[in-house]
């Protein structure tokens, strides 16, 4: 009996001693605040998801996604990784014949190299090949600026002069560039206790960056606003918000000054879930300059996108912890704004959507 009574002692004391162990990777607790809850599985007007990834699009695939998307309320799909040449053809031609108006594909560009004789020109004649293919739009990926160097093996700078004549081409050809230039500039800082993305640097190592890997991120962020100025006549679609979703304040200035440059929510709705009176406040004042999107493609994570816009709902939980260790709450958007932020602005940008499949005004 004695040594049943000391065993019991001992896994508690165990128990114990563990949990007050435990590190910050493991403290998740569960909120035992008592509120109103409005769970929204599916948004409430269509929506065309401007940033989303694909590697394949053949016809089993499509007939999988058109599934999910109907479930959600997805009205049209833009994949940003359509690529180029005979495998963005392809992705164009599965489309075509399967769902038609259910998707959209922007094309991709190799900067690697640029400055080699004739790079330019026979860059801007691919890329006008494979919109008038079918593709929409270009997508910029963030390994310009970050990772893609020039025929010398420098640094390739976003705003570069021998990239131009794509920008330009773009403009001419009235095609929305959506560009994604660095990363969250908390990745630049020093990984402390001060940093608040210190569990996502934690567990996802080669996030972070310095000032000389590969250069400061003001710098990076300065050339991609000094990109879009030196092109009033192309449209950019700023990825993450720019990554000054936690200062709208600032972004709203840049809105104000780049009037050829709108907005994608994908991947920081955590940012505006935090600040709910601020984030409504600058949707509603920025209305016509902000586009729904999610980034990666995982239909369970759409609702809190949803509940987030939609609802007045107080502290519920972000699906990522090492992203938002925080609470969400709901902007409770007024339903034109929601409107603009799910189709219509999209439409505005993307040339081609179907009008059939968004209500009628």
């Amino acid at each position: 009996m004695k040594f049943k009574i000391k065993f019991i002692l001992f896994i508690w004391v165990s128990n114990f001693l563990t949990a007050q162990e435990m590190g910050f990777e493991e403290y998740n607790p569960k909120s035992t605040l008592v509120v109103p809850v409005h769970e929204v599985v599916k948004a409430k007007y269509p929506f065309v998801d401007i940033h989303s990834h694909q590697r394949s699009m053949n016809a089993q695939r499509l007939k999988s996604l058109v599934a999910d998307m109907d479930a959600l309320n997805e009205a049209v799909m833009v994949n940003l990784s359509g690529g180029s040449g005979n495998k963005l053809a392809e992705s164009v031609n599965n489309i075509a014949e399967n769902y038609s108006n259910r998707f959209v594909v922007f094309a991709n560009v190799d900067f690697d190299g640029a400055g080699k004789p004739g790079w330019t020109e026979k860059t801007v004649a691919q890329l006008e090949t494979d919109i008038k293919k079918g593709a929409r739009g270009l997508k910029v990926f963030k390994s310009l600026g970050l990772r893609n160097t020039d025929s010398d093996g420098k640094r390739l700078a976003v705003d570069d002069a021998r990239l131009d004549p794509i920008w330009a081409k773009c403009g001419e050809l009235g095609v929305p560039v959506l560009i994604h230039s660095a990363d969250p500039k908390s990745f630049w800082d020093d990984m402390n206790s001060d940093n608040e993305r210190w569990l996502e640097l934690k567990t996802h190592s080669r996030r972070k960056r310095s000032d000389t890997d590969p250069a400061p991120w003001q710098q990076i962020i300065d050339e991609q606003h000094n990109m879009f100025k030196k092109h009033p006549k192309t449209k950019f679609i700023n990825a993450h918000m720019g990554w000054y979703a936690n200062n709208l304040k600032l972004l709203g200035n840049y809105l104000d000054d780049i009037p050829n440059m709108s907005v994608g929510i994908a991947a920081v709705i955590a940012e505006l879930g935090r600040q709910p009176q601020n984030a409504r406040d600058f949707f509603i004042k920025y209305q016509d300059r902000i586009l729904f999107g999610k980034d990666s493609w995982k239909p369970e994570e759409f609702p809190t996108y949803f509940r987030v816009l939609e609802t007045n709902d107080e502290y519920f939980p972000y699906y990522k912890k090492y992203h938002a260790f925080w609470a969400m709450y709901g902007l409770n958007l007024p339903d034109e704004v929601l409107r603009k932020v799910y189709y219509k602005n999209a439409m505005n940008l993307v040339p081609g959507l179907d009008k059939s499949l968004f209500p009628k005004e």
